[in-house]
């Protein structure tokens, strides 16, 4: 493994490879001021910011091969203020769906995560803050639930584990209602001329999500499902006899690749969840709920030329 600059080592566990820096670094935002040379390298920092993320340790026991602690978190939050996470992620869906490594048949579930201890105690005047946390809604993304404090994600993936749109609600919140929003954020964009995708081939969701709202949207936007139907819901079908029509189609092979979501969940569920679920949370989780009411993104200067489907991302 090389090095990034002269005694600075690289190849920690979890770190940037070669090849994926090769593919990241042209979609970095360029600096605009001038002055001496910085003393850590972009690949340092963000580096320590994936360390603090998936560990979860506070900002300042990042380890000093990344850089002091300081530059790191200046670096995370100042891009995370400027949405430059968001459109980093938009900009590698959109590479990866143009190289074929995008697999539409998406799987749609939530998980709960708690809250940390931390999360009580919060400010009741966050706007009046150094920093303000950005938008969020009046419950913070917290729910009591039997578990206490809760947060819930509810995420669409495609079949290769990987996220394409996250809502944030409070941990109590159902999933079924949820489940047109997740599926109206799914929005990637294409490298050359064209409107983004939004259609998946087909959805597959759990029994949870079989509801006749959720059907009807699904046969309005012309896109096929796997999802089983409850039991009450069957029972009810057939209490009516012939004026409660044909039961929806269930392909049981298909519902087998609704494993993807189970997997994605688990590699987020790596990522230790920060003080508060939607201050610091991990840009992929946050990055739709971050851009609330801003419909076009104000970034630095890009050296890659970036497709403007991506400079305007819907709320």
């Amino acid at each position: 493994m090389s090095s990034l600059s002269a005694g600075v080592p690289v190849g920690a566990r979890k770190d940037l490879t070669d090849r994926q820096w090769r593919i990241l670094e042209p979609l970095l935002p360029t600096g605009r001021r001038g002055g001496r040379r910085p003393k850590w390298t972009r690949r340092q920092l963000i580096n320590g910011i994936r360390w603090r993320l998936r560990v979860g340790a506070p900002w300042r026991d990042v380890p000093e091969r990344y850089g002091h602690w300081q530059s790191v978190y200046q670096l995370f939050r100042r891009w995370q203020r400027e949405r430059v996470w968001p459109l980093l992620c938009a900009l590698l869906q959109a590479f990866a769906d143009a190289a074929g490594l995008i697999c539409w048949r998406v799987s749609v579930d939530s998980t709960i995560n708690r809250a940390h201890q931390h999360a009580a105690g919060a400010r009741r005047h966050p706007e009046r803050q150094k920093q303000p946390p950005g938008d969020e809604p009046a419950d913070h993304g917290l729910g009591r639930s039997r578990g206490g404090w809760t947060t819930k994600i509810h995420l669409a993936c495609e079949q290769g584990r990987g996220p394409l749109s996250v809502v944030l609600t409070a941990g109590h919140r159902g999933d079924s209602p949820q489940f047109v929003a997740v599926l109206d954020r799914i929005r990637v964009a294409r490298v050359g001329p064209g409107r983004p995708r939004t259609r998946p081939d087909r959805v597959l969701a759990d029994k949870a999500y079989s509801s006749k709202a959720n059907r009807a949207y699904l046969r309005r936007r012309k896109i096929p499902a796997t999802i089983p139907v409850k039991v009450d819901q069957a029972a009810n079908r057939r209490k009516k006899g012939s004026r409660g029509g044909r039961p929806p189609v269930f392909d049981a092979v298909a519902y087998q690749d609704r494993h993807a979501v189970e997997c994605s969940i688990n590699l987020f569920k790596a990522l230790a969840r920060d003080r508060d679920p939607l201050r610091q949370a991990p840009a992929a989780l946050r990055s739709r709920r971050a851009g609330r009411g801003q419909r076009h993104v104000v970034a630095p200067t890009w050296p890659t030329p970036v497709p403007k489907q991506l400079l305007v991302l819907q709320p």
